[in-house]
């Protein structure tokens, strides 16, 4: 069985292995660097302080009864603008509920579908000079999607890129909203990290089917690469003189083995959990977060939020979003502030904070709560790494089946994280593996005195791998060729001696 095995690892070491190279190198770039991406605290920082004139919503055109997911008020470019999110209504139409709007000028009622070059502008300026973006707007540019847009683009275009004069680029949709946001510097970085780790290049991510099976498969191929040089490496251990077991290989070779040895399961681990990270066979698919968002929020309707806003005597200062805040089925409103702050507020227009008991009210309209806290740390599901956390933040932990954790904001009882029996086995197979995103590791510099070395090791073990297989398949190659030539010379040979 060796020989077999071993000549499957040879070749899939060729092009596999190149592969899971390329991911260690990248790898090291990701601990520091994440694909770029505009998050929803730096969406709210460019935002400009809400004007919202008197009887605005006279002009959003929508019905009283339609049903909606979320609603927002915010400014776009000296603009006030009603941003909805419709929530399916089995009594409609589908047609119906496509014709509607979902981004209304509320200055004129007309719906926002496109932007002229010289309102994307005016948009990225706005944007650029409240979050601070270094530079000038100097154009906006109509775009298609490109390395940075291939996660939003079909969602929001058309799009402009906006252009800014200290290397800075931001991305405005359709609807005037900027979705996403990149540095020079992200840019680099990305090309270094996130583009090859991901294999992200834009070619191929624009067919999300084939991205997703080439990703998948090569992460498969690379299990199998990584199972077969376990099974060789140990197979090929021998006694020496003294009676040790020891390896055969000298130089490279050696290394080769003896990083295999110690460092293939971690390398297994790593090319597994990035299959998983694809759930390929939809074992650890999850709807907890939709399905308990709006078992929390209740239904809401447009009249209910209209006439909320119409209620407010006056918005708080400071704000530049104003959201609707359902909860139980009752709609509030929330003022969002530039710092990301949320304060709910009643029909007087004063804060109106939540309280333990009208949140445990809103829960009891979904499965059994087995457990309802203020917590104000971080636990094994809810923390910061890479991002940072809103804390504190009620934990309800519900009787059902998969013991489902909801993450609740304590200012407006909006769900921000929901964790099911698959979400979190995702969370432990893919962040605790793939990244070793553990609580001992999340502190540096411990974790990069732990996660580095580790990350050399495996890096190594491709590496070696990568190397000996080229050039086993280059001698294979000469060793063809050579044979081809001296039976070529052969057969002249013969012709020549056998010719009067």
């Amino acid at each position: 069985m060796l020989r077999p095995i071993l000549f499957l690892h040879r070749w899939l070491g060729v092009a596999v292995g190149l592969v899971m190279t390329i991911w260690c190198l990248s790898g090291f770039v990701m601990l520091y660097w994440d694909y770029p991406r505009l998050m929803p605290d730096e969406q709210i920082r460019g935002l400009a302080p809400l004007n919202l004139p008197a009887a605005a919503l006279a002009h959003a055109g929508l019905p009283a009864d339609m049903p909606l997911s979320a609603a927002r008020v915010e400014m776009m470019a000296g603009r006030a603008v009603l941003r909805v999110t419709l929530a399916i209504d089995p009594g409609r139409p589908i047609a119906q509920m496509r014709a509607m709007p979902a981004n209304i000028d509320l200055a004129t009622g007309r719906p926002i579908d496109g932007l002229s070059e010289a309102e994307a502008l005016a948009v990225g300026r706005s944007f650029g000079r409240h979050c601070g973006i270094g530079g000038d707007a100097l154009a906006a540019v109509p775009t298609g999607m490109d390395q940075w847009t291939v996660q939003t683009f079909r969602r929001h275009q058309p799009m402009h890129r906006i252009d800014y004069a200290g290397g800075a680029t931001a991305y405005v949709a359709a609807s005037g909203e900027v979705v996403q946001q990149t540095s020079r510097a992200e840019r680099f970085w990305g090309w270094l990290g996130a583009v090859p780790h991901w294999l992200y290049p834009t070619l191929l991510r624009q067919d999300g089917a084939l991205w997703s099976q080439v990703v998948i498969w090569s992460a498969f191929t690379g299990c199998f690469l990584t199972v077969t040089g376990l099974w060789v490496g140990i197979a090929r251990l021998r006694r020496n003189r003294r009676g040790r077991i020891a390896s055969p290989y000298r130089g490279l070779w050696w290394w080769h083995h003896m990083a295999g040895l110690f460092f293939g399961l971690l390398t297994l681990s790593w090319v597994a959990s990035g299959l998983l990270s694809m759930n390929p066979w939809g074992f650890l698919e999850s709807e907890a977060g939709f399905a308990e968002r709006e078992r929390l929020a209740g239904p809401m309707r447009w009249g209910d939020v209209a006439a909320a806003i119409g209620r407010l005597p006056a918005l708080p200062p400071g704000t530049v979003r104003l959201e609707a805040a359902p909860l139980g089925g009752r709609t509030y409103l929330a003022a969002v502030f530039a710092d990301g702050r949320r304060i709910r507020l009643g029909d007087d227009g004063r804060p109106a904070p939540l309280a333990r008991d009208e949140l445990a009210a809103a829960l009891a309209n979904g499965p059994p709560v087995a457990a309802l806290e203020l917590m104000r740390g971080e636990d094994d599901y809810y923390y910061a790494h890479k991002y940072p956390v809103t804390l504190p933040v009620w934990r309800a932990v519900l009787g059902d089946a998969g013991r489902t954790r909801l993450y609740i904001d304590p200012a407006t009882g909006r769900l921000i994280r929901a964790f099911d029996g698959n979400s979190r086995a995702f969370r432990w197979l893919m962040d605790g593996l793939h990244s070793l995103d553990l609580p001992a590791l999340r502190l540096r510099p411990i974790r990069d005195i732990v996660v580095l070395p580790l990350l050399a090791a495996v890096t190594l073990v491709c590496a070696t791998g990568t190397w000996m297989g080229f050039r086993a398949v280059g001698r294979d190659f000469r060793r063809v060729r050579n044979r081809r030539r001296r039976q070529r010379g052969a057969r002249i040979i013969a012709i020549e001696g056998a010719t009067p």
